[in-house]
């Protein structure tokens, strides 16, 4: 038995097949994938993702503790309410995890910031902040008691501004993305994981429950890690283990631009890796693909292209383009097409730069 959310009698009593996803007990879909996908595309969608580690960090050494954990750097958080998204390096620039974190106001006595990362890497990044931290002046807290949800789509916000505390809610639409705001243990964002607008939410449980049944109420559908994955692959949204692990680097797995190297005297673990990687010149990169022949991409193919092989990294089907697409680990210098190894057959696809969808809109077709 896996590790359950405040929310798993909810997800029971809706129908809704129920898979492991990190030792957790978690919803696939609620009877189908693709009209979950649909509808975040279209208008709005609920995810419950209370597996998620939400971690608290307070005490005097936090900022510089964050500058030399992060490779984005929260000076860049220049005042409450902002929010970054960077990744956590070990010493040969490999990704340990990547995250969000958030400004909280400076008179929040649970946590100066608030980091918000994966929930199949959560001991192990909790040990690796921790061993961090060292004898530094830092309080490092798991908040294992709040559930959070993620509200997503084109309305998703209009919809659910009425539900929120009513303290919250002038802030809350005022957010820019990639901003927050809280207020009596509520705690409101504008980022998500699906390549549409909407808030991230982190709140008690029983004011989980209570709000995912007011949002269900008010027509918005419910949606599992299914159509969360299609969602994130055509945003081109890296998942932890497939698009990137701890033995490759940012550089080379499309977020180069989540590394700051702007302070020289910034040192954070793996600066010296990543330049010495950059100074050599990338021999790898991360792309889209976009299939044109009859087939589904996945995990694992090989890919090859006139400058060598590579890897599909993350590949399936896409509702909105309705083709399978990927994004795969190629050699730096392949452009334009390649063939994907799918079974037995060598397929075509087109080489594009991701996202392929955003905000609803087809941004990459690829060959028709």
């Amino acid at each position: 038995m896996g590790k359950k959310t405040a929310l798993f009698g909810r997800h029971i009593d809706s129908g809704a097949k129920m898979v492991d996803f990190g030792g957790w007990d978690m919803p696939l879909h609620y009877g189908s994938q693709i009209e979950e996908h649909h509808a975040v595309r279209s208008k709005a969608g609920v995810f419950d993702v209370s597996h998620m580690t939400v971690v608290d960090v307070s005490g005097s050494g936090s900022r510089e503790y964050l500058r030399q954990l992060l490779a984005n750097d929260v000076d860049k958080l220049t005042g409450p309410g902002k929010g970054l998204y960077s990744c956590m390096l070990n010493e040969s620039g490999g990704v340990v995890d990547d995250l969000i974190a958030y400004r909280r106001a400076s008179d929040q006595t649970a946590g100066q910031y608030r980091l918000v990362v994966n929930a199949a890497t959560g001991e192990r990044d909790l040990a690796w902040m921790k061993k961090v931290a060292g004898d530094a002046d830092v309080d490092i807290r798991y908040q294992e008691d709040v559930a959070m949800l993620a509200i997503q789509g084109p309305v998703a916000r209009d919809i659910t501004a009425s539900l929120i505390p009513a303290d919250l809610h002038e802030a809350a639409l005022g957010l820019k993305p990639f901003c927050c705001a809280e207020a009596n243990g509520f705690f409101v964002a504008r980022t998500g994981y699906t390549g549409e607008d909407g808030w991230e939410l982190i709140m008690e449980q029983q004011t989980a429950r209570e709000l995912w049944d007011a949002v269900i109420a008010a027509g918005i559908v419910p949606v599992g890690l299914g159509a969360r994955d299609t969602l994130r692959l055509e945003a081109g949204l890296n998942l932890y283990g497939q698009d990137m692990n701890a033995e490759t680097s940012p550089l080379v797995s499309g977020l180069g631009w989540t590394v700051s190297f702007d302070d020289e005297d910034r040192d954070f673990i793996g600066r010296e890796a990543l330049l010495e990687q950059r100074a050599a010149g990338l021999n790898e990169k991360l792309v889209g693909l976009i299939l044109e022949d009859r087939g589904i991409m996945r995990h694992g193919q090989q890919v090859n292209t006139e400058a060598g092989s590579g890897v599909v990294t993350s590949g399936g089907f896409s509702p909105t383009m309705k083709r399978s697409i990927a994004l795969a680990r190629v050699p730096f210098a392949a452009v334009d097409q390649c063939e994907v190894q799918i079974r037995n057959s060598s397929c075509r696809a087109g080489i594009v730069r991701p996202p392929f969808v955003r905000h609803g809109k087809i941004l990459r077709s690829g060959k028709q």
